[in-house]
């Protein structure tokens, strides 16, 4: 999901928010974006929590990814809390 945070956030332009099941599979998701946005030279200004696996921010200042463990995306719930946001469509590759 992305939500659209301009004109209601001076931190930020965008929210990207995914899930993994695991901790091993958040871990993985964050690391395949990390590596696939520094393969077109877009490198993270700052990254938090990728240890522990429950709940990894990586910020590019525009846009701000979260990956969750789904209890933790349950718990904080932003997409409620940011509701007045619009969504953005997000359509999966081919593969």
């Amino acid at each position: 999901m992305v939500l659209d945070l301009r004109g209601l956030s001076d931190a930020t332009d965008f929210f990207l928010i995914g899930s993994g099941d695991s901790e091993v599979h958040v871990r993985a998701i964050f690391e395949h974006t990390v590596e696939g946005l520094a393969g077109t030279g877009i490198r993270p200004a700052g990254i938090e929590g990728e240890r522990a696996g429950r709940w990894v921010l990586v910020d590019y200042i525009d846009l701000v990814v979260h990956v969750f463990h789904p209890t933790v995306r349950e718990f904080y719930q932003l997409e409620r809390l940011w509701g007045d946001a619009p969504t953005l469509l997000v359509e999966e590759p081919d593969t």
